[in-house]
């Protein structure tokens, strides 16, 4: 088990795996006491057998340069392959600033082959590369050297096996006429924006139970202190304050410290100092919110204007669809989505592309009393009504 230390060693591996069309990549990180996640190592693989052409490489490792690493990451020739990519795209991204492109995550492909919801590595890896992986080594702390053989071993499958996942599901997409959803469902992880998170959009994750413009108001700059407070300081927003402790300073509007004193939820470091000030001025902000300013609830499901046996209908139909076509149903459309389309809203991912061929025009139809829907069989179909 090859670990690279030396960037000449990375150059020479990088330039290796140029020459080939795909690499495998993934990451081990910790993230439990930063903001942003802690890279602790990187490993890498290209076609071959077994531990042949992989290797780890540990960023934490005394004068290292990932420059080369980043260049085959652009290197347009050679696809890169993941399994649930996102977190390790975040990574790199924040980084440098680079998203490996082309891109292949195995965990999408097999949702569109008939793998089910969010089918795992390891669940893969025993439906296609007949393995197993020793699960010993995924918590432990991989900012520690050195690393023991075992995990190692352990994190070197995770590329190695993945080989063989790849191979099997792009040419499974190729015989179905699919790498073009799967290209397609690329874009949002190839995209910039999915990994800036935004102080002035924090508020939208908070859950409230009070959708008032003024109470939202105050929110919205809570939670734009606290991500700005913890990013700039790399700090996990929860040791800011929780979420409950912001909805309950967006309740209680506290004017002092005195007022933080009284608060049962907020954590004792953030009643004084830096943290107390920030929260002061957010609610003093959030007061004096201008009315056009003020943020709006996004429209939820019990505000639409749903027909529900139209959303019922649909239901039925995006079962009938998936199971025809093999395909997860949630990669298509949530529930509340269909809510959506039942309450006549038009502009949702399940109305375009790929999703609209094998759902959305059907859904349309339905809606617009086009076709309705009956049994046949064990499967239930799409029948033309009389205009």
């Amino acid at each position: 088990m090859r670990t690279i230390t030396q960037t000449a060693d990375l150059a020479a591996f990088c330039s290796e795996a140029a020459e080939h069309p795909y690499v495998t990549v993934d990451t081990e990180f910790l993230r439990e006491r930063t903001y942003y996640a802690k890279l602790c190592l990187i490993q890498l693989a290209y076609p071959g057998e077994g531990d042949e052409n992989a290797v780890l490489i540990d960023p934490l490792a005394d004068g290292l340069d990932l420059g080369p690493l980043y260049t085959l990451f652009e290197d347009s020739s050679v696809v890169k392959v993941f399994h649930a990519a996102r977190q390790d795209l975040e990574i790199f991204f924040v980084d440098t600033g680079v998203i490996p492109a082309p891109l292949f995550d195995t965990q999408v492909a097999a949702m569109v082959c008939g793998f089910g919801e969010q089918v795992g590595y390891e669940t893969l890896v025993r439906k296609i590369a007949k393995a197993e992986i020793d699960k010993s080594s995924r918590f432990t702390d991989w900012s520690r050297r050195p690393l023991s053989d075992a995990q190692k071993k352990y994190a070197l499958a995770d590329v190695t096996h993945l080989r063989v996942v790849y191979e099997h599901l792009a040419a499974s997409l190729e015989k179905s006429g699919r790498s073009r959803w799967v290209a397609e469902e690329m874009a949002v992880l190839n995209a910039p924006e999915t990994y800036r998170v935004e102080p002035e959009d924090a508020w939208m994750r908070v859950k409230t139970r009070t959708n008032s413009p003024k109470f939202l108001a105050l929110v919205k700059e809570l939670a734009k202190f606290r991500e700005s407070y913890a990013q700039e300081r790399d700090v996990p927003r929860s040791r800011v304050f929780k979420d409950d402790a912001l909805i309950e300073l967006a309740s209680t509007k506290p004017a002092n410290e005195k007022d933080l004193g009284r608060s049962r939820l907020l954590l004792r470091e953030a009643r004084r100092g830096d943290i107390a000030a920030g929260i002061l001025a957010a609610v003093d902000a959030g007061k004096a919110m201008p009315a056009d300013q003020m943020p709006r609830a996004p429209r939820r499901g019990q505000q639409l204007q749903v027909n529900p046996a139209l959303a019922d209908l649909l239901r039925v139909l995006l079962k009938a669809k998936t199971e025809a076509e093999g395909v997860a149903s949630k990669l298509i459309a949530t529930s509340a989505e269909l809510d959506q389309i039942a309450a006549g809203e038009r502009d949702l991912p399940a109305l375009k592309g790929w999703r609209k061929e094998v759902f959305g025009q059907d859904a349309l139809r339905l809606c617009a009393g086009e076709v309705g829907l009956a049994a046949k069989g064990n499967t239930v179909v799409t029948v033309e009504l009389p205009r």
